[in-house]
C-alpha cells in the first residue's frame, strides 16, 4: 500500500482498492452550499479578477449538487470508509451550514447516522481567527465557527481510540483523564490557492492529530486538495494518504510538501 503520497483521482474509485487501509480520516469535504454557481463555474472557465464569481471555489469541481444526491454520496463515502477504516478508527469531518443553504451539513450527517455504520460520539467547534460576514443579511449572525463531527462506529462507541493521557486513578482503579475541552481556535486556513479559494487549516489538523492520532498511525484524507492534511501529518511525524480530484492541486501540494521537506519540518 501507498503511504505519504497523494493520488490524483476519485476518493470512491481509490477507497474500492482492498489494499487500502487506515487508522483515521481528517478531512474537509466539500460543503454543498454553492447554490449560486452554474454546473459550469470553475476557477479554470472564469474571470475571478473581475471579483464577478468570488462565489466560485475548485478548478475542477463545483458543489452544486441537491441536497438528496450529497446525501447519497455522503453515505456512499462512509460505507466504503467502513470498509477501510481500522478498528476503532475515527473520522474528523469538518463540516460548516452556507448561508443559502443552511440543510446539507444536518442532512448529511443525518444520513451517515440513520443509514452507515457510524454514529457522532462528540462535535468540536473551531474557531476561526476571522469571520466570514453576512452583512446583506438582515436576521442571520455573521460566522466565525466551524465545526468537526467525531465519527465512530456504533459498536466502537466506547472503545474509539484517542491519544488521551491518564491524569490521575482513584483508589478504585477509575482512571481519570486529561480535560480537552471541545472547542479549538486555529486561523482560518493556510492562505490561498489558485486552484481552491476554500483551502484547509493546517494548525487544526495539528491540534486535532494531537487529541486523536497516535505514533504509527495512517491518516486518509479523501479531499486533499491544497495538502492541508499531508501538511500538518509531516509536521506531526504522522503518516498520511490523500485523493484529490483536481491535477492542479495535487501538484500544487506536492510542491508545497516538497519545499515544507526541503527547508525543514518547522
Amino acid at each position: 500500500m501507498i503511504l505519504n503520497e497523494i493520488v490524483n483521482g476519485d476518493c470512491i474509485d481509490f477507497l474500492n482498492n482492498e489494499e487500502v487501509e487506515f487508522d483515521a480520516v481528517i478531512t474537509s469535504p466539500f460543503y454543498n452550499t454553492n447554490k449560486k454557481a452554474g454546473k459550469g463555474s470553475t476557477l479554470t472557465n472564469t474571470d475571478v479578477k473581475e471579483g464577478q464569481y468570488n462565489y466560485v471555489r475548485y478548478d475542477e469541481f463545483v458543489d452544486v449538487m441537491t441536497n438528496e444526491d450529497y446525501i447519497d454520496f455522503t453515505v456512499k463515502l462512509f460505507k466504503l470508509i467502513d470498509k477501510r477504516l481500522r478498528k476503532n478508527g475515527v473520522v474528523l469531518y469538518n463540516m460548516s451550514y452556507g448561508s443559502e443553504n443552511t440543510e446539507a451539513m444536518f442532512l448529511a450527517i443525518s444520513g451517515i447516522i440513520e443509514n452507515t455504520n457510524f454514529t457522532v460520539a462528540d462535535m468540536i467547534v473551531w474557531k476561526k481567527r476571522s469571520a466570514m460576514p453576512n452583512s446583506s443579511s438582515p436576521n442571520k449572525l455573521t460566522r466565525i465557527v466551524e465545526y468537526i463531527f467525531v465519527i465512530v462506529r456504533k459498536d466502537e462507541f466506547k472503545s474509539f481510540k484517542s491519544s488521551k493521557k491518564v491524569s490521575s486513578v482513584r483508589k478504585t482503579g477509575q482512571r481519570m483523564y486529561e480535560n480537552i475541552f471541545n472547542f479549538i481556535e486555529a486561523p482560518n486556513n493556510d492562505g490561498p490557492c489558485p486552484y481552491n479559494k476554500a483551502t484547509y487549516s493546517s494548525d487544526l489538523v495539528e491540534k486535532l492529530i494531537d487529541i486523536y492520532i497516535n505514533e504509527g498511525d495512517i491518516v486518509y484524507d479523501p479531499f486533499m486538495g491544497s495538502g492541508t492534511t499531508a501538511v500538518a501529518c509531516i509536521k506531526k511525524g504522522i503518516n498520511y494518504i490523500g485523493t484529490e480530484l483536481s491535477e492542479k492541486q495535487c501538484d500544487w501540494a506536492r510542491e508545497r510538501i516538497d519545499k515544507l521537506l526541503k527547508e525543514g519540518v518547522k
